[in-house]
């Protein structure tokens, strides 16, 4: 059903803000404006925005002609009160002035009111339709948020030309139609007239993109689906809000101008309109004198104009607003609370509380408090700048005194480390100064900050004291290898009163070594053993002994007696170590060598080899203390012990056995060869006890008694020997002695070859010396030289050379004649019995 044109009236006069057609109609921006404005206008309604730039960009002075109206600086044009449009057409103007120029405008505003429109009757067309398709011109079209209705409200009208020639109707679709928010819009089927049914919030939609269509009645469109943005325009409904609680902190004494913090409030109005533009103000400041903070106005930004001192006030509380419309007194605001605090810095020095302090101590004692001394500082407590650090400036040369901080109170508390001597000083005075753990600021308040001191009178109480060590070590010299009852001077010690040693007695408290013994009224040290210098309980030439000294009522201290010995050559050199040599390597072997004596009784050593041992090896020097030895050619690998001479500087020396390995390797590392004994190079010097020697004597008994058991049981047995029963002249004649053993010694007797026919073959025995040969039925023999006969009579050996060479001679030395064959054995056979008339058959 198309609405009537006084609800079509009704619904212009109550749009609201930006329900209006801004239209132009002038060449020159400062002649006339038109707007569109519905009859009725409520108050502080906006009529719309004139751009008063391109008129006068420099006016600083801008009012209305008409008081009904209200002109912004942005160009905003306001009602003041309720307006009703009776005629068709209101008029009024925008004064501009440049108070500087002297220059002034004038804008032509007319306000045009709707007109009334006839409704159109509608006439059924020719049966026969042309279509003819035309693109809709996009019309611009806004709604007021939170407009107060009357509800349906219209807001625009779509027309398609075809209405001139069909029946057309009219729909939209879309977002607020049939989309969410749904029901929103709709519109008059026959008149295009759309309508908004309710209030819009423009934070939550601040458009509408929908489409609006022309069909006839049998459903065919005559034109394009039109396309329509529906604009909500703003309305300041929104007032600035503060997101989070907001801290700022600033050094105390910091200059003008210094940068504090930005204070941001936010706006949910449309951006880049009065409606989001703010304006920040400190309401308030607590304290509020004096004023040390400001903030920029569009900014946020708060800064100091005086600077704050932490002493007189560590926090302030500044109220800040922030208001929209340009900070307008219409405008909407809202208020935060922010606190700033003010950081501390070290422009207060401490002060004593008392300008001197008077304290007293007895003489001798030590790690005791004496004092305590307060102070005062207005930093901020418990830190740097407000703990306390002591000096003590003057009075504590010897430093007998300490100071420290308590860390509890902050006081100073002065104590004796080292004990005070009535006798020498009977009152201290010391300067003391304060200063803090941080240093001095620079600041603007801190300047001519200078160290506070006070000064402390010490007394020192007179007390009965006991034995003094003064100094606790004493040294005394001493030659090395002193000998056994000798007296040295002992530690002294005295009576700090008296200045004498008188009724003191001693003791020793420490002699590792037991060298000494104390003389218990004088002090001095007697020898008990020979005084070594390479004793292990020497270090760097010195041995101590600790004293005590006791006074006659026991009370005692303790001194320290140190006795340096002076070196004496009495130790020559020895080699450490033995050495392994790889015979196919070039580097021999290292001799390294040490002298226990001191420096100058040491090194450079000497390194000798004797007559014997240079036939077989070289040395040549390496450093001053060690050596290098190579083998000659011709030693085979074993073990070897090689005497060498090691002197000191000074020519003492002994000869020390170096155990040399010479081994087949390429490194000393990798050789094999197994432990076994080592060869000297020449016979050594050993001396065998009387308990070695029976030992060999014994063992050489036992072994001829073997050998001789051996030779008894040898000589039972019976040798037969291998000889024909008859020779011709009797060459070879049957006797008892026994075949020759192994005690053959000469060279091969030879005989003279006889033949004989012999029926039974005969074998000669291989132990005879001599050799047989059995040609046919001949048998020759042949005696080798040397052939041995044992006598019965004398129970000796003897031998044909022996007999030969007891006076005769021959010329040939490898052979004997039968006449000294027969000689020699005649006699020998004739003193047996007949017992050997047998040949002996193997």
């Amino acid at each position: 059903m198309a609405p009537t044109p006084g609800s079509t009236l009704r619904s212009i006069l109550f749009r609201h803000l930006f329900s209006l057609l801004v239209l132009c109609f002038f060449c020159d921006a400062c002649k006339k404006i038109a707007l569109k404005v519905p009859s009725h206008l409520p108050a502080d309604t906006l009529v719309g925005r004139v751009n008063l730039e391109e008129c006068l960009k420099s006016a600083d002075l801008i009012h209305s002609s008409d008081p009904d109206f209200r002109i912004l600086e942005d160009g905003s044009v306001y009602t003041t009160k309720n307006i009703g449009l009776s005629s068709e057409r209101r008029t009024f103007a925008i004064l501009l002035s440049d108070s500087q120029k002297k220059d002034k405008k004038n804008i032509e505003i007319a306000l045009l009111a709707p007109e009334k429109k006839k409704p159109m009757k509608r006439h059924a067309k020719d049966k026969a339709l042309k279509r003819t398709k035309r693109r809709w011109a996009p019309i611009p079209c806004s709604i007021m948020e939170n407009s107060l209705g009357p509800f349906p409200q219209q807001i625009q009208q779509i027309q398609s030309d075809s209405a001139q020639n069909y029946t057309i109707y009219y729909s939209i679709s879309g977002p607020g139609v049939d989309k969410e928010p749904f029901n929103l819009f709709y519109i008059d089927r026959d008149t295009g007239d759309i309508f908004c049914t309710r209030a819009v919030d423009r934070e939550t939609y601040d458009s509408f993109q929908i489409t609006g269509y022309a069909t006839t009645p049998d459903g065919y469109s005559t034109d394009m689906p039109l396309p329509l943005m529906i604009k909500v325009e703003d309305d300041n409904d929104n007032a600035p809000y503060f997101e989070h609680m907001i801290i700022f902190s600033v050094l105390e004494n910091c200059r003008v101008g210094t940068s504090v913090g930005q204070v941001v409030a936010k706006d949910r109005d449309e951006p880049d309109t009065l409606h989001t533009r703010l304006k920040y103000t400190i309401l308030k400041q607590i304290p509020e004198n004096p004023k040390h903070f400001a903030i920029h106005p569009d900014t946020g930004v708060i800064t100091t104009i005086f600077p704050p001192d932490r002493e007189i006030c560590p926090k302030y509380i500044l109220h800040v607003e922030a208001r929209d419309m340009a900070g307008q007194s219409f405008g909407l605001s809202s208020t935060t609370t922010l606190t700033i605090d003010i950081k501390d810095e070290n422009d207060n020095a401490p002060t004593f509380k008392k300008t001197s302090y008077v304290t007293e101590v007895e003489e001798n004692r030590i790690n005791v408090e004496i004092l305590r001394m307060d102070i005062e500082d207005k930093d901020l407590p418990n830190t740097p700048h407000s703990r306390a650090k002591y000096i003590i400036l003057k009075g504590n040369e010897k430093e007998q005194f300490q100071i420290t901080t308590d860390p509890n109170t902050n006081a100073g508390i002065l104590c004796v480390v080292k004990p005070l001597d009535y006798e020498i000083s009977r009152q201290v005075i010391l300067q003391v100064g304060v200063v803090n753990e941080a240093e001095f600021s620079k600041g603007t308040n801190s300047k001519g900050i200078t160290t506070c001191t006070t000064s402390v009178i010490v007394n020192v109480k007179d007390s009965d004291e006991g034995p003094e060590c003064q100094p606790p070590v004493t040294v005394i010299e001493s030659k090395d290898g002193m000998g056994v009852g000798k007296e040295i001077l002992g530690y002294k010690a005295h009576d700090p009163d008296t200045y004498s040693g008188e009724g003191l007695r001693y003791q020793k408290l420490k002699d590792e070594a037991n060298w000494f013994q104390i003389n218990e009224k004088t002090g001095n040290m007697k020898t008990t053993k020979i005084l070594d210098r390479e004793s292990p309980f020497v270090k760097n030439d010195q041995y101590n002994v600790t004293v005590l000294a006791i006074d006659s009522v026991g009370r005692s201290c303790t001194g320290t007696l140190v006795v340096l010995l002076e070196d004496e050559n009495d130790n020559s050199p020895i080699i450490k170590k033995n050495v392994t040599i790889c015979r196919h390597g070039d580097e021999g072997g290292v001799i390294e060598a040490v002298d226990h004596d001191g420096p100058r009784n040491g090194p450079p050593f000497e390194f000798i080899l004797d007559n014997q041992s240079n036939k077989l090896w070289t040395i040549r020097k390496k450093s001053d203390t060690s050596a290098i030895i190579h083998p000659k050619d011709g030693l085979k690998s074993d073990f070897y012990s090689v005497p060498i001479r090691v002197e000191d500087r000074h020519g003492l020396g002994k000869v020390s056995h170096l155990q040399v390995r010479l081994c087949d390797c390429t490194l000393p590392s990798d050789c094999k060869l197994p432990a076994g004994r080592v060869r000297d190079v020449e016979p050594s010097n050993i001396r065998l006890g009387k308990w070695a020697i029976l030992a060999m004597v014994l063992g050489s008994a036992l072994l001829l008694c073997v050998l001789f058991a051996c030779f008894c049981v040898t000589t039972k047995k019976t040798v037969q020997k291998c000889f024909p029963e008859d020779i011709a002249q009797q060459n070879l004649i049957v006797s008892n002695t026994e075949a020759p053993g192994e005690e053959v010694m000469e060279a091969n007797i030879r005989l003279p070859t006889q033949t004989t026919n012999i029926s039974e073959p005969i074998i000669s025995t291989g132990t005879l010396g001599g050799q047989a040969t059995k040609t046919g039925g001949q048998q020759s023999f042949e005696m080798v030289k040397g052939y041995t006969l044992e006598s019965t009579k004398s129970g000796g050996h003897q031998t044909l050379e022996s007999y030969k060479g007891s006076g005769q001679g021959l010329v040939d030395t490898g052979r004997y004649a039968y006449t000294d064959w027969h000689s020699f054995t005649q006699p020998r056979l004739g003193e047996e019995s007949i017992r050997g008339h047998t040949l002996i058959k193997n």
